[in-house]
């Protein structure tokens, strides 16, 4: 990838330059602040943070530091809240329809810039960049969705429903919304929230994860350049401390997160308990479900899309395959070869590569260590992943454990990484009960021929995003991403019309103008028998 820098250890490169030119000099740089030092974005102002501690960011496929980003304190994280809350008060006030033409603006900023967006992407996450390209083009989609809502946000109304009485429903902002998002997606999952809560007349925080904060401060600056007004939209970074301020601060009405499960579940009770609104998405165990009749070509190679795209990385993932009857050797053999050709390898100079690094060197081993506990476990590790590559980044490369059961940790918990666990299965209804027995329920997929297995799997599945002959079954930007179980926390999901919903409050109002003659009893309530 050439952006015309060069990681080392140490000191951090300026980020925060134009994205074609990510290695500015500090006297270039957009922001007055320390070259090394990720800015907070308070009231419309780049900032620094004064707690004194920071965290490390990496370039994945190198193992070097880029930047370093500020744990804020609970002060500072407050001071945003009450920046925000002051400037929601107006952006609220303004017109829907000029809210959305900064949404327009903000969309041909993000055309403009995409590749160079991808490009930020693959350097601070290791996606490859044809992922990250994936990822912006998302995210992009949302904000398309939230170009149009000013006709979305249309209520209702009814005449007369009683005597001379009118009835209608007008949606309102709740206030200042706050956006907890997860490292796999630095630019996709923050734009599943930000555009539609802000359309909707919110300022908006976001609380991006500590490692993979650049991105986020590009979206900043672009928003900026779009014209959102100071203090609507504001970024903070931190750990625990910064998130317990978020959820339970008097003027933040709205959390939305996306995370771990037991996370999720965290950020929903406390959240709910300080009487915030909370959509709070969770962890996974998708099942890729192979029938016998299945094309074997097309589905071994949407199992390796599933499973090991963006290195397992991603809450849609692919982490179980179940063959069923006699589809289980053959399916597993062909798989083995299909993934063992994958390239494996650093992406942020090489877009040939097809299996990129994880996040971090601990969670490389973490992830690497179930290939342990599933042999202590009996199952069969047929591809071994740690055995791919060498190299100072935190690669790893795909790997498939097969003759694994239900009862196995492999199968039972969110592993994250570039790992397929296989189970066998006599027919579908043994699908369907392994889905009873799944804690998760974000999404599965079948691959058949078969029309009736197909309507059994999407009717009974205990999934909430169901893929027929389609690896990764998420839904675009004008549907709710519905996961169920414990893998999603709240009543309303995010993207589609149920964001616009969780991001509103509904005000009825019923209008009387009753002339001087009329009767003084209030037609609501009047019954015939009360003539």
């Amino acid at each position: 990838m050439a952006n015309g820098c060069q990681d080392r250890v140490g000191p951090t490169i300026p980020f925060f330059a134009t994205l074609g030119e990510l290695c500015m000099t500090v006297a270039n740089a957009k922001h007055t602040l320390g070259a090394d030092h990720v800015p907070m974005l308070s009231g419309g102002k780049w900032v620094s943070s004064h707690s004194g501690r920071l965290g490390d960011v990496y370039n994945p496929s190198t193992g070097r530091i880029i930047a370093r980003v500020p744990l804020c304190d609970s002060q500072e994280t407050a001071a945003v809240v009450e920046a925000a809350a002051a400037a929601g008060i107006e952006w609220g006030m303004t017109p829907v329809v000029e809210r959305a033409r900064v949404m327009f603006r903000f969309r041909e900023l993000l055309v403009r810039d995409f590749e160079a967006i991808a490009e930020l992407i693959t350097r601070e996450h290791g996606k490859t960049l044809a992922e990250s390209r994936a990822e912006v083009q998302r995210g992009l989609e949302m904000v398309e969705f939230a170009c149009g809502i000013p006709s979305l946000m249309m209520g209702d109304n009814l005449g007369n429903v009683a005597g001379d009485v009118d009835a209608e429903t007008v949606r309102h902002p709740v206030g200042v919304c706050v956006g907890i998002t997860p490292y796999n997606f630095p630019v996709m999952v923050p734009l599943w929230m930000l555009p539609v809560a802000v359309t909707c007349g919110n300022a908006f925080i976001l609380k991006p994860s500590d490692k993979v904060p650049l991105s986020a401060v590009r979206l900043g600056e672009l928003l900026i350049e779009a014209g959102i007004p100071d203090g609507v939209f504001s970024i903070v970074h931190g750990d625990r401390e910064c998130v317990e301020t978020l959820l339970t601060h008097p003027k933040v009405a709205a959390i939305s997160f996306v995370g771990s499960t037991p996370i999720a579940q965290y950020v929903y009770q406390t959240g709910t308990t300080a009487g915030k609104r909370v959509q709070a998405a969770g962890g996974a165990k998708n099942h890729l479900v192979v029938m016998p009749d299945a094309d074997l070509d097309q589905t071994v190679r949407a199992l390796a899309a599933s499973a090991f795209g963006c290195s397992g990385q991603r809450c849609m993932a692919g982490s179980i395959a179940v063959a069923v009857g006699a589809a289980g050797d053959d399916a597993v053999k062909e798989l083995v070869q299909y993934a063992a050709k994958l390239r494996v390898g650093p992406t942020d100079a090489n877009e040939q590569v097809d299996v990129g690094p994880l996040i971090r060197a601990d969670h490389r081993d973490r992830v690497a260590s179930y290939l342990d506990i599933a042999q202590r476990e009996g199952a069969q590790v047929v591809l071994d992943g740690r055995q791919a590559v060498q190299s100072p980044g935190f690669l790893l490369g795909p790997s498939v454990v097969d003759q694994v059961s239900p009862n196995m940790r492999v199968a039972r918990e969110e592993i994250f990484g570039p790992m397929l666990a296989v189970i066998r299965a006599d027919n579908l209804d043994d699908v369907i009960k392994l889905g009873q027995q799944c804690e998760y329920g974000n999404g599965a997929s079948i691959f058949t021929r078969s029309g009736y297995a197909a309507r059994q799997f999407k009717q009974h599945f205990n999934a909430g995003m169901i893929g027929i002959n389609v690896g990764v079954p998420a839904p675009m930007a004008w549907f709710p991403f519905t996961g169920w179980n414990r893998s999603f926390f709240g009543d309303l999901h995010i993207q589609g019309t149920e964001g616009i919903q969780f991001y509103t409050r509904q005000k009825v109002t019923l209008t009387r103008w009753p002339q001087p003659h009329d009767s003084h009893l209030d037609p609501v309530w009047r019954t015939s028998a009360a003539k």
